[in-house]
């Protein structure tokens, strides 16, 4: 059953198109991605679902017994909460549910064959489970941590920053679970760490979702299925990003000569893609099949947890020979044992590397660990405490936040042809129109004679951008470049960069972004320990996941080893059977494997049949087959794992 269905929808601001004849629905379990040029419709399209925009015409049905809720890109609380206060103000409804629970259990031990009484139980119970909220405190305390707001729960949470402010919105909302969310560019303001943690709470808890995002690994990771705004008409298209650019590219190679640039673009894009996830899936299907057999043996071989962890260590450190040549190339920087802290916290210490001509670093870590503070640095905004820091004579092309290097009275054509005339010189020698090169950033003929100031934050990126590669530079040096920046853009710019022949040095938090246009990471660790790192870093991520998982094995393996000897001689109270939750879980849990057993033998039979995979599109169903035997793969995990705890209690 649909739970928003858009029928024809259209909206226009004065001359402008926004939505023509749109088509859109929401099936639950579904999570939308929805991409598009910035200024296309993606915003409006989320306003008309949250009934703060009138279409102009059209039909709207949405199931008037569904919450739906959206992550403001500004919220608001109430006076005087704590961060806490304020998480826990979006869970009323839980609690008292929880409350109530409680008080019919208590009711039906005295009056068991009270249907009245039951009835409400079972509706509880399936309301609670559904918000996942049987252990609200253990929840909350974990998504403080995860998302950085611990040390702040005591404080006022109108003091925070905007950000900031985000994340506890965010997190009060995933603890809420509405029955659909609507989550607008989410992982902005989060770090790697945060996303993936974000990741995990959206699957795991099967929330019915539409979003916005540039994130590609997130939207990967995410999506099963996404819609494209272009020109007011929304395309779907199934699957995750992945899948968006193969079927994209089928369609553009259709279409006429004038996609060619296009065309090139989503090609090179696709093929990365594909040669990327692929080789990293291997990867760590390997490693994954590695630590999956550990665990088996853990018991009868601990020694064996130390030498995969090392093993992984090594990985991770593993240096590219070629790399380790400083061969002729022209020395930029050079830093030997540089240390930097800012009031009591370290964040650099002997931090020692070169930097040659045509380096590509990423700078990566978790927010406030001090990216930002080495790229002052590179500036010589900011003095380093000690060691020796030296900077070559070259140029440097900088790109902030704050976008410094623009002036908002002046117009688009000022900016780029400050002398007069019509004609940009490319930092390449190559003179183009200013109106052909701005076209290039996705910028119409009319923008020409508009200020900066009147533009939006994400076209003064994309002007900043723009004007970065119109200057003859050696070096250049961005912060965080993809904030507010639409995925067409993105592609755009990563092609500049990857066309660039200076030493490029950058801050950013976009997984895909860095494992495309990066060769080297540093890595800020915490205590003011920076890793330099030769791998992607996806790969990275994970081996440093696995050596935590590894990390918390071996604690788990000597604690058990030291808390048997201590508590041999006593009797320990022992769990003797299964909670509430999980034994309806255990009990529902034969019936679904089942069906999912049936649903993946029809699907294998129709990749073997010409007539029905064509029919299907075979993408679609491969794409289908993957993603039921991922569920399959976790529901019969989850069984055994019950199953061994049933057979325990019987021993």
């Amino acid at each position: 059953m649909a739970l928003i269905d858009l029928q024809n929808i259209s909206k226009q601001y004065d001359t402008k198109v926004i939505l023509k004849d749109a088509n859109f629905t929401l099936m639950q379990g579904q999570r939308i991605a929805v991409i598009g040029q910035n200024g296309q419709g993606k915003s409006t399209l989320f306003k008309i679902i949250m009934k703060a925009v009138e279409p102009d015409y059209g039909e709207m049905s949405i199931d008037k017994s569904i919450k739906i809720e959206m992550l403001d890109q500004q919220p608001k609380f109430e006076a005087n909460l704590t961060v806490r206060e304020a998480i826990e103000a979006q869970l009323k409804e839980l609690k008292a549910a929880k409350t109530e629970y409680e008080e019919v259990t208590n009711k039906i031990i005295e009056d068991y064959e009270n249907k009245e009484l039951l009835n409400r139980q079972s509706e509880l119970v399936t309301y609670i489970d559904f918000h996942n909220a049987w252990d609200l405190d253990n929840t909350i305390e974990r998504v403080l941590i995860e998302f950085k707001l611990k040390q702040y729960e005591n404080k006022d949470v109108n003091l925070l920053s905007g950000g900031e402010q985000r994340r506890v919105s965010l997190a009060g909302l995933l603890l809420k679970k509405p029955d659909v969310l609507l989550l607008d560019e989410p992982t902005n303001h989060l770090d790697v760490y945060m996303v993936e943690f974000l990741e995990q709470m959206l699957l795991r808890n099967n929330f019915t979702l539409l979003f916005i995002s540039h994130d590609r690994y997130f939207i990967d990771n995410i999506a099963t299925s996404v819609v494209e705004v272009d020109g007011g008409v929304l395309r779907k298209f199934n699957g995750g990003y992945s899948s968006y650019l193969e079927q994209k590219q089928q369609i553009l190679e259709n279409m006429q000569k004038d996609h060619d640039n296009l065309i090139r673009l989503v090609k090179r894009e696709a093929h990365w893609m594909q040669r990327g996830v692929t080789a990293r899936r291997k990867r760590n299907e390997r490693r994954k099949a590695e630590y999956l057999d550990l665990k088996k043996k853990v018991k009868s071989n601990p020694a064996a947890i130390r030498k995969m962890s090392i093993e992984l260590q090594r990985e991770q450190k593993s240096f590219n020979s070629e790399e380790k040549q400083q061969n002729k190339k022209k020395m930029l920087y050079e830093l030997d044992d540089i240390c930097k802290s800012l009031g009591d916290k370290l964040l650099i210490k002997d931090f020692t590397t070169r930097i040659l001509q045509k380096d590509t670093i990423a700078i990566v870590g978790p927010n406030g660990s001090g990216k930002s503070t080495l790229l002052k640095i590179f500036m010589e905004k900011m003095e380093v405490d000690g060691g020796r820091f030296k900077k070559g004579d070259f140029q440097i092309g900088y790109f902030d936040q704050q976008r410094e290097m623009l002036d908002n009275e002046k117009t688009l054509i000022e900016v780029f042809c400050p002398n007069g005339g019509d004609r940009v010189v490319l930092d390449d020698g190559r003179n183009l129109h200013v109106y052909g090169y701005l076209k290039n950033f996705l910028f119409p003929k009319e923008y020409l004679d508009k200020k900066i100031g009147v533009l939006s934050g994400g076209e003064k990126n994309r002007v900043a951008l723009a004007l970065l590669f119109t200057k003859k530079v050696d070096c250049l040096i961005l912060d965080e470049p993809t904030n507010d920046l639409d995925i067409p853009t993105i592609n755009i710019l990563e092609e500049y960069l990857l066309n660039f022949q200076g030493a490029l040095i950058f801050v950013s938090h976009d997984r895909y972004f860095v494992d495309k246009i990066a060769k080297k990471l540093f890595v800020f660790k915490g205590q003011g320990l920076v890793e330099e790192s030769f791998q992607p870093y996806t790969e990275y991520l994970e081996i440093e996941k696995e050596l935590i998982e590894l990390n918390n094995l071996e604690n788990e393996l000597s604690s058990t080893n030291n808390s048997t000897k201590k508590e041999e001689p006593q009797k320990i109270k022992k769990q003797t059977k299964l909670s509430y939750k999980d034994q309806r879980e255990y009990d529902k849990l034969p019936e679904e494997i089942e069906e999912l057993e049936n649903n993946i033998e029809e699907l294998n039979s129709c990749l073997m049949d010409p007539k029905c995979y064509e029919q299907k599109g075979i993408v679609a169903v491969s794409k289908e087959l993957e993603e039921i035997e991922a569920i399959y793969e976790q529901k019969v995990e989850k069984y055994l794992e019950l199953e061994e705890l049933v057979e325990s209690f019987k021993n």
